[in-house]
């Protein structure tokens, strides 16, 4: 199994075991367990379209959420805060099954059972061991199983919605080829970028998200107007390089974001993109400087690079903050680099399927994981570890183990290509299409003062 299908799965693991308190802002349902603070008036708490989300509903997951915090001595946030980031993950997932019911889309229980028994899997357990694990950690099984239902239905929602939808050009698969090819490797072309960074994740509140693409969009205008770019850059970037106006230096295709390179394409020195580029984490409006020439030399005809990889995964919200995670990392990188076994540690805590491996994640071939890993993975030299690499599953730990070239023929290694391409673009398009049913829903906030803020 490919990266990308592993952390998928352990993504959907933990949004579903979020009904246990792990991951605080993960969309999972939390019906029938007993609300926090021994409230039991079942008031409105917000109104979805025809629909409603109860107060009972909310007190449920916060309460959950608030147990298992308690349970691991974890620091709680402020609890009106708590409850806007809960109750807005609560009405985006509301908004989706709406669509979903609409749309005539349902989850029959043996796609659940398949999915559960692959959870188990990926966790070295049989289906009694992992249910058993669950119910453990205070949460009933019919419950978990309500959630699985759940994430499998927003699942075929968003392949019926957006992934389905999505398209690739011969001439994208060029571009994409030619700038796979690791550390080692000749480039054509260096890329020097300037560019202004606007915080917006992708699970943030809907308000916070227009507020940052306003901004961005307005500075935009601003950079092709005349202003200075560096000069943005210093007074509203919120990249570390702000104080440098953004200013990026020369770099390999390969260490850039694919949609940086396509922008590279058809820029002059000198130009600002003329639109801003959506990622995971926010908004980016890029300027290329300069080209130049490479070191070493292309290859002939392009190859793809397999990796050998593997890493330890600690996941922001299950007890640890992201600082407490960065710093773990770190110390596990120094015990490592002074003579410790990596696959010790990936044993002891890294938490994704593969830690039972030593967090070995075999060969993958590119597009088979995240972007921000991906990119990570291919600034490595053989042996070399990473500093501490966020990415939407948490915090990563990577080491590469060697490179090889990609096996088999120009059209299979097309297809890697158009598949890497075709998921980075679903991404962007399904946190658009996601905007912009959230923009068309009614929703009515009936808690006094709580208006859902952005959320980490």
């Amino acid at each position: 199994m490919g990266i990308m299908k592993k952390l998928r799965l352990a993504a959907f693991a933990a949004s579903i075991f979020a009904v246990a308190g792990l991951l605080p802002a993960a969309p999972a349902l939390a019906q029938g367990l007993a609300p926090a603070g021994g409230r039991t008036a079942d008031t409105i708490a917000a109104v979805v379209n025809d629909g409603v989300i109860t107060q009972r509903e909310l007190d449920n997951r916060v309460g959950l959420i608030t147990r298992r915090l308690n349970q691991q001595n974890a620091p709680i946030p402020p609890m009106n805060q708590l409850q806007a980031q809960v109750l807005n993950q609560m009405v985006l997932e509301r908004i989706q099954l709406q669509k979903a019911k609409e749309d005539g889309i349902s989850v029959d229980d043996a796609a659940v059972q398949r999915t559960l028994t692959r959870l188990a899997q990926a966790n070295g357990m049989d289906l009694a061991t992992y249910r058993s694990r669950i119910e453990a950690a205070g949460v009933p099984w019919d419950t978990f199983m309500k959630d699985a239902r759940t994430e499998l239905t927003l699942s075929k929602l968003r392949e019926k919605e957006v992934d389905s939808k999505i398209s690739v050009t011969d001439a994208e698969v060029a571009n994409y080829i030619a700038s796979q090819r690791g550390p080692n490797a000749g480039q054509q072309n260096d890329l020097h970028f300037e560019h202004i960074f606007i915080k917006a994740p992708l699970n943030a509140s809907q308000t916070d998200i227009e507020a940052a693409q306003k901004k961005a969009d307005d500075l935009l205008k601003q950079a092709q107007s005349g202003s200075k770019f560096s000069s943005l850059a210093k007074s509203n970037s919120q990249a570390a390089d702000a104080s440098k106006g953004g200013d990026m230096g020369f770099q390999p295709p390969a260490k850039l974001p694919p949609e940086w390179v396509t922008a590279a394409s058809t820029l002059r020195p000198g130009e600002v993109n003329p639109s801003v580029i959506r990622t995971n984490d926010g908004f980016e409006i890029v300027r290329l400087v300069e080209r130049r020439q490479g070191q070493g030399t292309s290859a002939s005809a392009p190859q793809l690079v397999q990796t050998h990889v593997r890493h330890i995964l600690l996941r922001v919200g299950d007890g640890m903050s992201e600082p407490q995670a960065r710093q773990k990392l770190l110390e596990i990188k120094k015990e490592v680099q002074a003579g410790s076994d990596f696959a010790k540690f990936a044993h002891t805590y890294s938490q994704d399927g593969s830690a039972s491996q030593g967090g070995d994640l075999g060969w993958i071939s590119p597009g088979e994981t995240v972007p921000e890993f991906e990119r990570a993975m291919n600034s490595l030299q053989d042996g070399q570890i990473s500093d501490p690499v966020r990415t939407e599953y948490g915090y990563h730990l990577i080491q590469v183990l060697g490179r090889r070239e990609a096996e088999g023929s120009v059209a299979q290694q097309m297809d890697l290509a158009r598949q890497a391409i075709g998921q980075r673009k679903a991404e962007q398009a399904y946190a658009d299409w996601l905007r912009q049913l959230r923009d068309s829903a009614y929703v009515d906030y009936k808690i006094s003062g709580l208006t859902p803020p952005q959320q980490h």
